[in-house]
């Protein structure tokens, strides 16, 4: 069984079996610290981190970019692939999975098929462009190499389906981020492709 609410604050919310949330936005957008909040949340619970599976790639590795060959969008797809066969048999061993990554445009939709095991929960997580700028320029990590924050921001909010739960978190802080996540997926989030 997997309790979430405690006195911090967050909505009570009993669920009696696992669940797989998919948390996406631009890079900046707070997808890994509010990520794993939410894992924290769950009895069992897993932070599953999309990008960990390009990192591994060690030779040969052509990153998705603008200007992308047909190399570097297999590498994507087959990143993605990998990381929804895993949040699957974390599942099916009885994990709540909270998968974080980049997944925008069409890319969305494709991921969402990927995942067999439901009930799915599409969480995007889209602050304002000016925030994103601020968060990317405070960070030590500097993520969006070739991309540029319009780029994404672009597909983002013009190509990406507007499915599951979108929140500006622009004004929050991760863990307020987490705490709407929790009071509102149930209703909000759950995705029935």
């Amino acid at each position: 069984m997997v309790f979430i609410g405690d006195s911090g604050g967050r909505s009570s919310h009993e669920e009696t079996s696992p669940c797989i949330f998919l948390l996406t936005g631009v890079m900046a957008s707070g997808k890994s610290t509010v990520a794993q909040l939410l894992a924290e949340s769950f009895s069992r619970g897993v932070h599953l981190r999309g990008d960990t599976f390009r990192k591994m790639i060690v030779s040969g590795r052509k990153n998705f970019s603008p200007n992308s060959t047909n190399e570097g969008l297999q590498q994507l797809r087959l990143r993605y692939e990998i990381t929804a066969d895993v949040a699957d048999k974390y599942f099916d061993a009885g994990f709540t999975v909270v998968v974080q990554d980049v997944i925008l445009g069409s890319f969305l939709m494709e991921f969402i098929h990927m995942i067999k095991n439901r009930p799915l929960y599409v969480v995007v997580l889209a602050p304002q462009p000016e925030v994103v700028a601020r968060r990317e320029a405070e960070r030590e990590k500097a993520g969006y190499g070739k991309w540029t924050i319009a780029d994404l921001e672009s597909s983002l909010r013009t190509e990406t389906p507007k499915i599951g739960l979108w929140i500006d978190s622009s004004t929050q802080s991760p863990q307020e981020t987490a705490d709407e996540i929790l009071g509102r997926a149930w209703s909000d989030a759950k995705v029935e492709l």
